[in-house]
């Protein structure tokens, strides 16, 4: 039997969210799958979607924005199996997102975004660098969004951690690219067409339908299309947004 890839994506939730639908392109793309997210539930049905259309996938339940967590699962990821080879292709994509006066922000509140969106990035790519680039091969995906580039009132939290996301990104670029590490980062500059905005920001879809939405499955797209891009033309950043958003 021929060696299986194996691919993380770190930070899946809604089977219509982007962790989830990166998950089922990329077994789509032969890899199997490991899906790490907080909610076992919601794990549980992603997986069983991938199985259904033929996948090889598993959740794994954890925190990204804790040590052990990330270093069990990177253990995991990484450990020779019978017809699996050692994760070539993670995903960072934890996140979350808020509108939150700055007079009101909380200390608190302000910690844990700069938790989810930065220091779990750091986490993630330090056990990428710890154990795949040695290897000299492999791609790590960051998903950035809006925020990454500019802070908006309201959104400073979200900002301030998205941005450091992206530094990071850079950094581990610079250095671990000519060791062969593929280090890129994403910036989903809109709204995605998701369970989440739909339930939380309806409002949003009505006003700018789904041609001013980005679907998930062409943002997938372009992350596999990034993991497939050979050494000598490889790309650092790109942008992703509707023809009618404004930039």
């Amino acid at each position: 039997m021929e060696t299986q890839a194996v691919a993380v994506v770190v930070g899946v939730g809604a089977e219509r969210g982007l962790g989830a639908v990166l998950c089922r392109r990329f077994a789509a793309g032969g890899h199997h799958v490991i899906a790490m997210g907080r909610t076992a539930a919601r794990l549980k049905h992603v997986v069983a979607g991938i199985h259904d259309e033929g996948g090889s996938a598993e959740a794994w339940v954890g925190d990204a924005t804790r040590e052990e967590d990330v270093a069990a699962l990177f253990a995991h990821a990484m450990a020779p199996g019978a017809h699996r080879a050692p994760a070539d292709l993670v995903v960072f994509n934890a996140g979350n997102n808020q509108r939150i006066d700055f007079t009101a922000l909380t200390p608190e509140q302000f910690e844990n975004f700069w938790r989810v969106g930065c220091l779990a990035g750091f986490l993630v790519g330090r056990e990428v660098a710890r154990h795949i680039a040695p290897l000299g091969r492999g791609t790590l995906i960051f998903t950035g969004a809006s925020a990454s580039l500019r802070g908006r009132p309201g959104f400073a939290h979200f900002a301030a951690a998205k941005a450091g996301l992206r530094m990071l990104a850079q950094s581990m670029a610079r250095e671990f690219g000519p060791q062969g590490l593929h280090v890129a980062h994403v910036v989903v500059d809109g709204g995605i067409d998701g369970q989440r905005l739909r339930e939380r920001v309806p409002e949003m879809l009505e006003r700018l339908g789904t041609e001013g939405l980005l679907q998930l499955e062409p943002i997938a797209e372009a992350f596999w299309q990034l993991y497939r891009q050979h050494p000598s033309a490889w790309t650092h950043e790109i942008d992703l947004r509707p023809f009618k958003e404004s930039f």
